[in-house]
This record gives structure tokens, C-alpha cells and sequence, in this order.
């Protein structure tokens, strides 16, 4: 399954992708992040300012499904940075497949990857899922859902250009067109060269998104459980 759609679905999957809990700087060596930005991502800089209002975007969503958007602050906040950044890494997948998609192409992206996880949702009990609920649990501001369209369009076209021309419909096929997909985020992540303000965390490699990295200092004396390792620099 690609790694955007099961994101997605996490309104309806009980394994959601952890984003972390807790602000803390570690004392690791870190890119240096310019004054008032939360992260750099090439040559574009996400503001302090910007992550806030979007932040404020996603609560005022989640506020409206109670009970069932249960997302903490911080993880507001590290969601939200985590898919402002992935939007800029399918941009740069665009520019270097040279993969061009309309507006068009974006909504009717956009309400595939919707009808999909309303339709998993209902079968589940679930009734009156909207948009803008899928969104808000996926931590995704919904007032971003433009960009979410072409970052969702973009990775549908590389596919079909990884498998030839056309969609990959059978299980082998979307296997190797969606690791063709998966090192060309790499390679574009690589090339984006992406700084996190340590303020909200660091940038996990593995699914692109800003965790929390405990501190050393401040464990526990005895015995820690396993937790699985942050790749703090792109495989490629």
C-alpha cells in the first residue's frame, strides 16, 4: 500500500502512524535553521508563522469532531509540519519526473483518496464522514486539501509512468511501480536537502514525517523498550 493512502486511512486503521508526543531539543548536531522558520525545504522556507496558522486551520476542524479527531497540540503541530513538507517533496518529484498535472487531475485525485477511505469508514459503522473529517484525522489541515490533490495526482501519475504508460492494477505492478515511486521521494527528499527547527522535532526519512527525539539525558535509569530507529537522512 502506498504510503500517502494509508495515511489517509487512518481514520479507519487502527495501526495509525505515530507522530510523536512531547517538544524536546536533543543535543544532535542539526542543519541550522534560519531565524523564524520551522523548517527549510530547499529553497522555500515554512514559516513559524505559517505553521501556526495552519495549525490553527486543522484545530478549528478537529474541534468539530470531538471524540473522534483526538489529536494532542503537539501532534497537531508535528502533523501538520510533517505534510507541509511532504507537499514540497512530491513537488520536487514533479519537477524531476518532469510530470505536469492540471487542476483537474487534482480534485478528481482528491475525491478518489477521499471516496476510498469514506467508503472503508462506513463499512466499519461509521456514518456522516465528510472530508473535512478524513482530513482532520489524518492531520492534514483541510484548508490544505488543494495541495494534498496534487501531492495525491502527482504520485498517480508517477505510477503510471513507472508502470509504462498505464495504472498498475495487478499486486506485482503496484509493487514495483510504488517502489519506484517510494526512491523517487528519496532522491527528491535528498536533493531538498530539508531542515527541521528542532523546536518541533526532527524529520523521520523513513515516512517523512517530524517526530520527537527524547532526549538522552533526561531517561530513566533501568531498562528501555526497543523503539523502532529514526532515519535521520534520506536511504538513497
Amino acid at each position: 500500500m502506498r504510503r500517502d493512502v494509508a495515511v489517509l486511512r487512518r481514520l479507519i486503521k487502527a495501526s495509525a502512524i505515530v507522530i510523536g508526543v512531547g517538544l524536546m531539543v536533543t543535543g544532535c548536531s542539526v542543519t541550522p535553521v534560519k531565524m523564524g522558520s520551522a523548517a527549510i525545504v530547499g529553497n522555500e522556507r515554512i514559516s513559524i508563522a505559517t505553521l501556526g496558522n495552519e495549525v490553527s486551520n486543522l484545530n478549528q476542524a478537529a474541534q468539530q469532531y470531538r471524540g473522534v479527531v483526538n489529536l494532542t497540540p503537539v501532534e497537531q503541530t508535528q502533523a501538520t509540519l510533517t505534510w507541509l513538507i511532504r507537499y514540497q517533496i512530491n513537488e520536487e518529484v514533479a519537477r524531476q519526473a518532469g510530470i505536469s498535472v492540471s487542476t483537474a487531475q487534482a480534485a478528481a485525485a482528491l475525491q478518489n483518496a477521499y471516496q476510498l477511505a469514506k467508503t472503508a469508514a462506513e463499512q466499519q459503522g461509521l456514518t456522516n464522514v465528510t472530508q473535512t473529517l478524513i482530513l482532520a484525522f489524518s492531520g492534514i489541515p483541510p484548508n490544505t486539501s488543494d495541495e494534498l490533490g496534487r501531492y495525491e495526482a502527482i504520485a498517480n501519475e508517477f505510477l503510471k509512468m513507472a508502470n509504462g504508460g498505464t495504472a498498475p492494477t495487478s499486486s506485482s505492478a503496484q509493487t514495483a511501480a510504488g517502489q519506484k515511486l517510494n526512491q523517487a521521494e528519496c532522491q527528491a527528499a535528498k536533493a531538498l536537502n530539508i531542515s527541521v527547527n528542532p523546536q518541533f522535532g526532527q524529520l523521520d526519512y523513513t515516512q517523512y514525517q517530524v517526530v520527537s527525539v527524547p532526549s538522552p539525558v533526561s531517561r530513566p535509569a533501568g531498562p528501555t523498550a526497543s523503539a523502532s530507529p529514526i532515519a535521520t537522512a534520506p536511504a538513497c
